[in-house]
């Protein structure tokens, strides 16, 4: 999406991080950019109903019960501008997801005939 000015939404990702006897993580698996609450919650509720089938039964409740009862109160929290957190665990992993408030920048297009000027001053590192 390609804007003019600074714009109000979402930065969302997705982490998984083992929750015993292992030392390494989090690992950062998937990040989304959302202009809306709705959009940002929806996110996470398509990630959950998509691995539900795949979760344990303990973790399969935790998806549903915030499909269920808690998506309400994120959305909430969203349209409040408040960051928000979505966890399950899975055997020994923990997926969470993270949805933050930001402001997206407009940036130069990646795809513009010429570009910007300072572009030109980087000269690559050439080995021997």
């Amino acid at each position: 999406m390609r804007m003019s000015e600074p714009r109000r939404g979402y930065w969302c990702e997705c982490w998984t991080e083992p929750v015993t006897g292992y030392e390494g993580g989090p690992y950062l698996r998937a990040s989304f950019d959302a202009y809306s609450a709705p959009q940002a919650d929806r996110w996470v509720a398509i990630a959950l109903r998509t691995i539900s089938p795949a979760l344990d039964a303990d973790a399969s409740d935790e998806a549903w019960g915030w499909l269920y009862a808690s998506r309400v109160q994120t959305r909430r929290a969203l349209l409040r501008m408040e960051p928000c957190r979505v966890s399950v665990t899975h055997a020994d992993t923990r997926i969470t997801w993270t949805i933050r408030p930001v402001v997206f920048l407009p940036l130069a297009h990646r795809q513009v005939a010429e570009l910007p000027a300072c572009a030109h001053d980087f000269k690559p590192h050439q080995s021997d």
